[in-house]
């Protein structure tokens, strides 16, 4: 428990800040089409492209434009890039995509038309080898985990911290409406109710232990059928 307990403090104390969006030193020194994303100029962007710049050309931090038009939401950005031949799968420093990106943002629009660009919701992403359904999950963004289930994201992928979406939804969730409905929504997908962390706690015994009534109901009524 002593291990959990290390592991939640630190994802809880810069939870998904490990994604950085350009700073503003960063999106000053933009040209090309990295700057063109950043103002969701489509027309600049399809100039551009037409006359040979690089539509998966990367920054300092390894972020093609699409994953610079996905940070701020430039969805017509990112549709004019990927039309161009802008890898909507292409992975930044940290082994972010497109799809993990918008999912932290709890930017359903912009998750919804990058999955219409075929984004692979299924990816193994981040320097914790997840998916953007278990950092959705941690962070209760239910709309985006029923989003993402409907787009084929493994419900029972275990990270290496050895959590699935179901566990962090519990453990660091703060056992509010939000996570209520994005452990309601993982359950009657089928996620997995048995699968423990390293310790051997399950999700129910994570719920019970942190008093989570509400979640624990959720997983019981699963269990129970």
């Amino acid at each position: 428990m002593h291990l959990i307990l290390i592991l939640v403090a630190m994802l809880l104390a810069a939870p998904a800040q490990a994604q950085t969006p350009p700073t503003e030193a960063e999106r000053n020194g933009y040209g090309g089409l990295h700057a063109a994303a950043v103002r969701g100029d489509v027309a600049e962007i399809r100039r551009l492209i037409a006359a040979g710049a690089n539509p998966n050309a990367r920054d300092g931090a390894q972020r093609t434009p699409v994953h610079v038009a996905a940070y701020f939401s430039r969805i017509e950005a990112m549709q004019a890039l990927v039309a161009g031949g802008g890898d909507i799968n292409a992975l930044e420093h940290r082994k972010y995509d497109v799809v993990t990106i918008a999912s932290v943002k709890d930017d359903e629009a912009t998750l919804k038309a990058a999955l219409a660009l075929n984004a692979n919701a299924r990816a193994i992403t981040s320097p914790y080898d997840g998916t953007a359904l278990i950092a959705a999950a941690h962070l209760g963004h239910d709309g985006v985990v029923r989003q993402l289930i409907r787009a084929g994201a493994p419900l029972d992928h275990v990270n290496n911290l050895g959590w699935t979406a179901l566990i962090e939804a519990v453990i660091l969730g703060d056992g509010g409406r939000r996570h209520q409905e994005t452990v309601r929504a993982l359950v009657e997908a089928g996620a997995r109710l048995d699968l423990a962390d390293r310790e051997g706690r399950t999700p129910l015994q994570h719920a019970r232990s942190r008093g989570y009534a509400d979640i624990a109901r959720i997983i019981e009524s699963k269990s129970a059928r």
